[in-house]
């Protein structure tokens, strides 16, 4: 396989104003994850860098709904994202943020050789402008009756109501979405980027470019035939990298322009964290180098022809090799929406399930090609029947095996049987197969091919018969079982770009370090005769019904797998008066049967009745909740639970894996009211 010098992999910087979910993941996130975990397997020069995206009107719009500083909010999403991707395994190189003095030093820069340039175009509009407020309304700032449709709280770039892209000047009575005063009509002079002036190298540059995916191609074609226009690269707005011009005082650099240049400043800053300070140009000024952009569809424009044309004005940095955007993962039938608040955070389903099951889940239902879809019920599936039930039972009845009949140690070889040499090389085959899909980006194709090398090795184990072998012949046996360790390795190997804390721990159970955690490893005899294997574990336990079902009836609303308010999450008076939380005393409590996890409880709450099904058998006896008081949501709509009845829901608190339900201190009467 031919190598390149180096890879610069980008992942888009999300925007900092909300919580990433699944559809982020599988959409931006995972494949590029994926692609350089098997770059590195095969010992490639690769960095991956992402990071926040802290600027523009929808963080100014929270901070004025919240009252607090733009910084607190910034703050609060950028921590809270990062954690997300490092429990997930998604693992940058470096998670910076454009709030931080490099990349505002670095965007600054970049504007000013493109203004001492003379490209730049000044252009005066008209724009709304509160005398209340002092200060020119960019487009989110603005609400109004939409010209299209009628709606009357239509936004200035957009009317949620029909879709229609807009502009504040369209509005119909407009008025400030801060303070409810209604703006006059002002001008202002704007800095403009001429994109058009840039179209034909943009043709022929794409017109060079081959592999590309024909979504992406699509896109940009659309935009070229309509022509390239001038766009702002200027705003009026407090939050923002200053324009470095004399006379620009209340205007920042336009997120689009700037925002990009994130990946730019975040390179810097790794190489001074590095003690390289000047090791960033060995990527971005270099053409050896691969410069991969992996985004969403809804960023294919800035990352295949906005971006490439201001690096081209700018001078001396190398144009993207590639922009592999995926369509979106929708969730449930529904599109998961940042704005609208819906959607399963990364933060709530790393909480709950193992990040491998989630990261496989991801990768076999990724929206490569088209919009694709995450059903809970296919995560159980995912895990029940191929994980656990292909991949976990390979490694588990081979160690297992070792261990009764081996004394837990690697069976010696002395020849290897004809069969086992087979498998091995069909495991060295397929691995050269899966090196042209990973460089095509086809991972989906890529993890199909994967776990049939492991159902390849299961049927290998079956075939060969060692629990008859051993009564007859413990070397040739012992042969069998050294090839299945073996195969246990290469398979830790070939699934660590999609499960590599699953990958890691196949390691520790065959008690080897991860020197030989090489691509080229695949299909290889590496183990030491005689070592003593570690502890066994199972990698994917069963995923029960009850927990699934638990996860639908939050989605459809019960607990937090959706947000309640766009943004912030934060609710009104009238959304948390439709809770009906009440005082309940357990009168019975028995497990449900054949569950592990499951009791049913009956309550009374004075006037009624309830029966309620919970996941705390884990935490609590029977014996020890009856004659509690305890708080529960009386309004939930029913469900089953393991064909059981449940009709509400206790409230509960869990922290490092504790959980204890919400008790009532002291004598009030079942049935009151909790408010």
């Amino acid at each position: 396989m031919k190598k390149h010098s180096k890879y610069l992999v980008t992942a888009a910087l999300p925007y900092a104003n909300s919580f990433i979910h699944t559809g982020h993941i599988a959409g931006a996130y995972l494949p590029p994850d994926i692609f350089v975990r098997y770059k590195r397997l095969n010992d490639e020069d690769v960095i991956f860098i992402s990071g926040s995206d802290e600027h523009g009107t929808a963080i100014e719009m929270a901070s004025i709904a919240e009252n607090v500083t733009p910084r607190e909010i910034i703050d609060r999403y950028h921590f809270a994202n990062k954690k997300s991707f490092e429990d997930l395994g998604i693992n940058f190189d470096i998670y910076s943020r454009t709030s931080n003095k490099i990349h505002h030093d670095t965007a600054q820069e970049f504007f000013l050789n493109i203004y001492n340039k003379n490209i730049l175009v000044q252009k005066t509009d008209k724009q709304l402008f509160s005398e209340k407020e002092n200060r020119f309304l960019a487009d989110r700032f603005v609400t109004g009756t939409c010209p299209v449709c009628g709606y009357e709280e239509a936004r200035g770039d957009e009317c949620s109501n029909c879709g229609s892209n807009l502009s504040p000047l369209e509005l119909i009575n407009p008025r400030s979405k801060i303070t409810g005063d209604i703006p006059v009509i002002k001008e202002s002079t704007h800095y403009y980027f001429p994109l058009g002036d840039y179209q034909e190298k943009l043709e022929k540059w794409l017109d060079s470019k081959k592999g590309w995916k024909q979504n992406v191609m699509n896109y940009c074609k659309g935009w070229l035939k309509a022509g390239l226009r001038d766009r702002a690269v200027s705003r009026d707005l407090d939050w923002g990298v200053k324009i470095p011009v004399k006379g620009n005082e209340g205007k920042v650099i336009y997120v689009w322009f700037e925002a990009p240049m994130g990946y730019i400043s975040a390179t810097k800053e790794l190489f001074i964290e590095r003690n390289e300070p000047e090791k960033w140009k060995d990527y971005w000024m270099n053409e050896d180098t691969k410069l991969i952009h992996f985004i969403g569809k809804d960023n294919i424009v800035f990352h295949s022809l906005i971006f490439p044309a201001t690096l081209m004005a700018h001078g001396g940095y190398i144009l993207p090799d590639n922009v592999p955007a995926n369509e979106f993962m929708n969730f449930e039938g529904e599109k998961q929406s940042k704005s609208k608040g819906t959607g399963v955070f990364v933060k709530d389903i790393t909480a709950k399930f193992d990040p491998d099951v989630i990261r496989y889940t991801l990768a076999s239902n990724m929206p490569e090609n088209k919009d694709s879809e995450f059903v809970w019920k296919d995560l159980q599936v995912k895990n029940n029947s191929e994980l656990a039930g292909i991949l976990g039972n390979f490694i588990n009845r081979t160690v297992v095996f070792t261990k009764n009949k081996f004394d837990n140690r690697i069976p010696e070889i002395k020849t290897i049987p004809e069969t086992g040499n087979d498998i091995l090389a069909f495991f060295k085959s397929q691995s050269e197969k899966l090196n042209e899909l990973y460089d095509t980006f086809k991972f989906k194709d890529a993890l199909l091919l994967t776990m049939d090398c492991v159902r390849a090795a299961n049927k290998y184990f079956n075939d060969s018969e060692p629990w008859k072998v051993i009564n007859t012949d413990k070397e040739k046996c012992g042969e069998i079982i050294r090839v299945c360790l073996e195969l246990c390795h290469s398979i830790a190997i070939l699934i660590n770009p999609f499960l590599p804390f699953s990958s890691e721990r196949i390691l520790k159970i065959l008690n080897v370090s991860d020197k030989d955690l090489k691509w080229n490893k695949i299909g290889k005899t590496i183990l030491t005769a005689g070592n003593e294997l570690g502890k066994n574990r199972i990698l994917f336990p069963q995923i029960e019904d009850s927990e699934i079902e638990i996860q639908v009836q939050a989605s459809s609303g019960g607990e937090t797998v959706k947000t309640v308010s766009p943004q912030t999450g934060i609710i009104t008076i009238e959304d948390f008066k439709k809770v009906s939380l009440k005082v309940a005393k357990v009168i019975e409590c028995v497990p449900v049967p054949k569950s592990k996890k499951l009791l049913k409880l009956k309550l009374n709450l004075g006037t009624s009745e309830k029966q309620i099904v919970s996941g705390i058998s884990e935490f609590y006896k029977p014996e020890d909740l009856i004659g509690k008081l305890v708080v529960v949501v009386d309004n939930l709509v029913p469900s089953k639970l393991m064909g059981v009845d449940s009709e509400g829901m206790l409230l509960a608190a869990k922290q490092n894996g504790e959980l204890k339900i919400v008790t009532i201190d002291g004598d009030i009467q079942t049935g009151a009211d909790v408010n």
